[in-house]
């Protein structure tokens, strides 16, 4: 059997010596050049605690490919921290960041003719961008998560990296004092992994394990432990074997088995963010999904997991009973999941569930039984009225309520916001309102997270509701409505609203609507100036020229 079905037209092909000088000048011998290469895509980097351990990672999954009959190549490509951009300019090269990394990815593998590809991601954007390289390439791929972070403690008081942007707020309002607060930054973040709670990178992490791209535990296993190790150890023997049975990308993921990475985040109380990249990452293999598939999907499942920034626990909690297989056995067994998906593992989802505990509900309070859940339908829901004609994704958990109504609060981007909240501009009732934000109009379409703990940290996180055409953090919680399309900068009615302006969001009715008649609006779209972009050159510019709408995913190559 083949199984350098790409390697092999540079390797093999006498008309390549070229090719085969240099494969030699690396150390390859006569027989290595016949075994499959393994492109090894490394997104390690120094500069932030979700990256900063997968250089080490990728090592040893190239040590454990080299030993078992193929050619390990550890490639690097980006990562941009959203921790460390986020509430800064920087933050708009975030979500760019996914298509860099998939073109990237995609760049190298196809260009050099590897013959499989496992992807070594960490922070948020890593993961959909490792997805939907893998997609489009189609050639044997896995996923190997670099694992969530252990809780930093501060006076017995378990922090993560929320922590330290809701202390900011409780600065502001005078709730602690400048020592308390220097003391949660230098401890909220005690070493490597992604952020600990159910934010994006771990929402992305189960929802591909779900998928069925990740090995089982991948996405439940810590970033420093021995399980991680085990199973970067273990990756060599699964690619080999979907090598040898030539499984790809678009045999496991199937419109079945997107519903099931669905079904997971909203059960577990994922990151809105995961709208955008599930539609992307679909996108690459050609299958359409859309917003409309998270409401069906939230209508009939309900959310089950106490993870922050709702509730109370960290992915490492899950970890310690079980793990995301536990939960996946519970809701196939609640008839929640497509058991019959085919996964990396060269099984099925059922067969690799088959020897694995279910979750106690005796021993544990993370996860609760679908008989008494957090709430009985997802905290992802999709509004749409005339404030988003083509949607936008509210992240519901059933603490905020389900309805609000109040005057509105304009701000044009984060740090006006950040100056009114600071000038008391916003009191209990108000609507906040962020806008030239989105994908065109950031560009980059910058997470709102700054913004969203600046408000709960000064005391309104209970009494404002905070509606952008941005992207909020899976850090964010509160009554916050993102992803408002048409964006303000391509003339969508987020633009009009003005001061004092009543804004309604009825969740009941999946509605969001500017209570402003149609002759008032009509005078303001004659009125409104349309801005000049932002950005007058570089991959900000490229970006806004070619991206899509929130609604389509954000995505660069339609």
């Amino acid at each position: 059997m083949t199984l350098n079905r790409y390697s092999s037209i540079l390797t093999q092909d006498p008309t390549q010596p070229a090719a085969q000088a240099m494969l030699y000048g690396i150390g390859l011998t006569e027989e290595k050049l016949n075994q499959p290469f393994v492109g090894i895509a490394s997104m390690g980097y120094d500069g932030n605690t979700c990256n900063m351990h997968l250089n080490h990672l990728s090592a040893l999954i190239k040590k454990e490919v080299n030993r078992n009959d193929m050619v390990g190549l550890i490639f690097n490509t980006i990562g941009i921290s959203d921790g460390i951009t986020n509430g800064t300019e920087g933050m708009r090269y975030s979500l760019v960041s996914r298509e860099l990394i998939a073109d990237s990815i995609e760049s190298v593998v196809a260009g050099h003719y590897y013959d499989a590809l496992i992807a070594v991601p960490g922070c948020d954007k890593n993961m959909p961008g490792s997805l939907i390289a893998m997609g489009r390439l189609n050639r044997p791929s896995i996923m190997v998560y670099g694992g969530t972070i252990a809780p930093g403690k501060y006076h017995d008081k378990e922090l993560n990296i929320v922590s330290a942007f809701e202390a900011l707020g409780e600065k502001i309002a005078g709730k602690i004092e400048e020592e308390e607060y220097k003391s949660i930054i230098k401890n909220a973040c005690p070493g490597a992994g992604a952020c600990g709670g159910m934010y994006t990178a771990n929402t992305m992490a189960i929802a591909i394990e779900a998928l069925g791209m990740s090995l089982p535990y991948s996405s439940s296993n810590p970033a420093l432990s021995h399980e991680k190790i085990n199973e970067c150890e273990s990756i060599a023997f699964y690619v080999h074997n979907l090598l040898q049975k030539n499984i790809c990308p678009k045999d496991i993921m199937t419109f079945d088995a997107f519903e099931n990475a669905i079904t997971v985040l909203i059960a577990l109380g994922g990151s809105t963010n995961a709208v955008l990249h599930i539609i992307a990452m679909a996108h690459s293999v050609g299958i359409t999904i859309t917003q409309d598939d998270f409401q069906r999907i939230s209508n009939k499942t309900p959310l089950i997991a106490d993870f922050k920034p709702g509730g109370n626990y960290l992915m490492q909690n899950l970890h310690q009973h079980g793990g995301l297989p536990a939960v996946l056995k519970y809701l196939v067994r609640k008839g929640l999941l497509h058991d019959d998906c085919l996964t990396v593992t060269g099984n099925t989802l059922a067969e690799n569930l088959k020897n694995i505990e279910e979750i106690n509900f005796e021993t544990q309070n993370i996860i609760k039984q679908i008989e008494e859940p957090i709430k009985t339908s997802g905290h992802i829901q999709i509004l749409y009225g005339n404030l988003a004609e083509k949607g936008s994704v509210a992240k519901i958990t059933g603490k905020e309520g389900v309805f609000f109504k109040g005057p509105a609060r304009v701000f044009n981007g984060e740090k006006e916001l950040i100056r009114g909240i600071e000038a008391k501009k916003i009191t209990s009732g108000d609507v906040v309102v962020i806008r030239y934000v989105g994908p065109k109009g950031g560009p980059g379409m910058p997470e709102m997270l700054k913004p969203t703990s600046a408000i709960i940290g000064a005391g309104l996180g209970k009494s404002v509701a905070l509606i952008t055409d941005g992207r909020f953090s899976g850090g964010t919680h509160g009554f916050v409505v993102g992803h408002i399309t048409p964006e303000a900068f391509d003339g969508g009615t987020i633009a009009l609203v003005e001061d004092n302006d009543s804004i309604e969001i009825d969740i009941s009715k999946n509605r969001i609507e500017l209570l402003v008649s149609e002759r008032e609006l009509d005078k303001r779209k004659k009125n409104r100036i349309q801005p000049v972009l932002n950005i007058n050159q570089g991959v900000l510019l490229k970006y806004a020229k070619c991206v899509t709408d929130a609604s389509k995913g954000c995505i660069t190559d339609e």
